[in-house]
């Protein structure tokens, strides 16, 4: 799930779920309190539909106005609007059983809305960059690449109640999937009533959770979530509203939360040395990885080796983390981010770790610049390089031009653009150098890997490896069912993208928040959709 480049999030070996517990503040009935939560945003939201999104803002939305087969839990995943269901044929068939639950116009919530859903998803003419991750169901991948209708995807309604999926092979982390946003149903009488404006504002759009958008225009900075009262667990949702509001500036941010005008803001470096003993601060590590792209396709210097080993190794990533952020996040050890993922008590990072690509050495890092000019018959560089307008992001990307035009001949201009401009720049491959971010969906290496193989459209920058997409396809193939030989070929897969240096990761990143004592029960998690309310209270 894409974030804004200066997002903090964390990685831990499963779907955790952690309740942030308040602290100081004598209980009471929630019956005497208001029960309305201010939440601070630092981005917008992009889209409400659930076939197109791919930040992580839109997907915390999303998970709080809509619903899929299964809900985020506590190291698990709860029923949502499956009760429950049941795993056949080796680990290839998955039954759901749904319960009566409603859209939010009082329409029954079917299997046939999820057979809808996920079929408009796979097809060509809905251009989803989620596509791919529908890959292990049956025809996905045909479908996508327009030799199959989307009608034949191995999905499909036993009656209104019951949902069928069929997968190419077992997948274990397939149930927690299901529980990400664009894996959610949809409302066919809405889609097709609003047609292009479908999910453009809150009013073109159904919903099917615990909360309903009110106030979203499509670009705007406050809007709110309130109860949904046809949510089918509506009695145990306490908030009545949730109000929203973007800040980007860190300072403007905590001046609210300590005005009781928000009752949660995230901090910066700054802000963590001076508030990380109040009773109130909470910081958390995340599965995600922020890292460096370079445009192959639009800057064809980059497909020299030497160029992007110079550019990798000229990034003091130590100095980026604790002394430019300082807010937890770690110096990258590469790719897929540490404490996510584990086999036989091994972490992953550290079995794929290739120190070159994280290394911070500038003299090697001159000379492999020179030797990759000379071999490309340039004699100076000018590059963009892109991020978020957000004043973390603005920081992080002013450090890594004083890094990197450290090089000389290379002169390094600056961009910094509203969230959802910059996502949509980097889909369509209009920069040089774009500074991105990942946070993990479920808790698989797969997540991270791939996203860089040649076709995925993630893979902004167009690095391809023939020995790579071989590995990850092998991975996902005749190995899958051999956990060792699937774990060695991903091993393998991302000691490649490193040696290569496909991209250049940055850092792991870390959140650190405040959060007024009376909010209770909001749960973190250190994947998508990182935050959930249907559980919150004001005491």
């Amino acid at each position: 799930m894409k974030l804004n480049s200066f997002a903090k999030l964390s990685g831990v070996a499963l779907l955790s779920a952690l309740v942030l517990a308040g602290c100081g503040s004598k209980s009471s009935s929630t019956g005497t309190k208001k029960q309305t939560l201010n939440w601070m945003v630092p981005a917008n939201i992009s889209t409400m539909d659930v076939s197109k999104m791919t930040d992580l803002y839109s997907s915390q939305v999303a998970n709080a106005t809509n619903e899929g087969l299964l809900r985020m839990g506590n190291s698990k995943v709860t029923p949502g609007v499956a009760k429950n269901y049941k795993v056949t044929n080796g680990g290839k068939t998955w039954t759901f059983n749904l319960r009566h639950s409603k859209w939010n116009d009082g329409k029954p919530v079917t299997a046939k809305d999820f057979v809808f859903s996920w079929q408009r998803t796979v097809s060509p003419k809905t251009a989803s960059q989620y596509a791919y991750i529908f890959g292990n169901i049956k025809n996905a991948t045909q479908i996508t690449a327009g030799k199959m209708s989307p009608s034949k995807l191995g999905v499909k309604a036993d009656g209104d109640y019951k949902l069928v999926v069929s997968l190419i092979k077992p997948q274990s982390y397939f149930k927690f999937m299901v529980a990400q946003g664009y894996y959610f149903p949809e409302e066919k009488s809405v889609v097709q009533k609003y047609g292009s404006g479908y999910a453009t504002n809150a009013t073109k759009n159904g919903y099917n959770g615990p909360f309903l958008l009110k106030g979203w225009n499509g670009t705007n900075d406050t809007f709110k979530l309130v109860k949904n009262p046809k949510y089918w667990n509506a009695k145990n949702v306490k908030l009545s509203t949730i109000n929203f509001q973007t800040i980007k500036d860190p300072s403007t941010a905590l001046n609210s939360y300590q005005s009781n005008k928000i009752d949660f803001t995230t901090l910066n470096g700054t802000q963590v040395k001076q508030y990380k003993n109040n009773k109130d601060y909470h910081d958390y590590l995340e599965a995600s990885s922020t890292y460096m792209e370079m445009n192959e396709k639009k800057d064809p210097i980059f497909k020299n080796k030497n160029i992007r080993k110079a550019l990798a190794l000229s990034i003091n990533r130590e100095q980026l983390a604790t002394k430019v952020i300082g807010d937890g996040s770690q110096a990258a050890r590469g790719y897929v981010p540490t404490k996510m993922s584990s086999k036989d008590g091994k972490d992953f990072s550290s079995q794929a770790y290739v120190k070159s690509a994280v290394e911070y050495n500038l003299p090697e890092a001159k000379k492999l610049w020179a030797k990759g000019l000379k071999e490309t018959g340039k004699k100076s560089v000018s590059l963009t390089l892109l991020s978020d307008d957000i004043e973390q992001s603005k920081r992080n990307t002013e450090f890594v031009q004083s890094q990197l035009t450290k090089l000389p001949g290379l002169k390094i201009t600056n961009q910094n653009i509203p969230f959802k401009s910059r996502l949509a720049r980097s889909a369509s491959g209009q920069f040089d150098l774009v500074l991105t971010s990942w946070i993990a969906d479920y808790p698989d290496p797969s997540n991270f890997l791939d996203l860089l193989t040649s076709t995925n459209s993630q893979n902004n920058g167009k690095w391809k490896n023939a020995e790579y997409d071989a590995l990850i396809k092998k991975s996902e193939g005749a190995d899958a069912n051999n956990e060792t030989a699937r774990w060695n070929d991903m091993v393998k897969a991302e000691k490649i993208l490193m040696n290569e240096q496909g991209i250049v990761p940055l850092y792991q990143q870390a959140t650190s928040t405040m959060m007024q004592s009376k909010v209770k029960g909001v749960q973190f998690f250190p994947t998508s959709p990182q935050w959930a309310w249907d559980k919150a209270s004001i005491k």
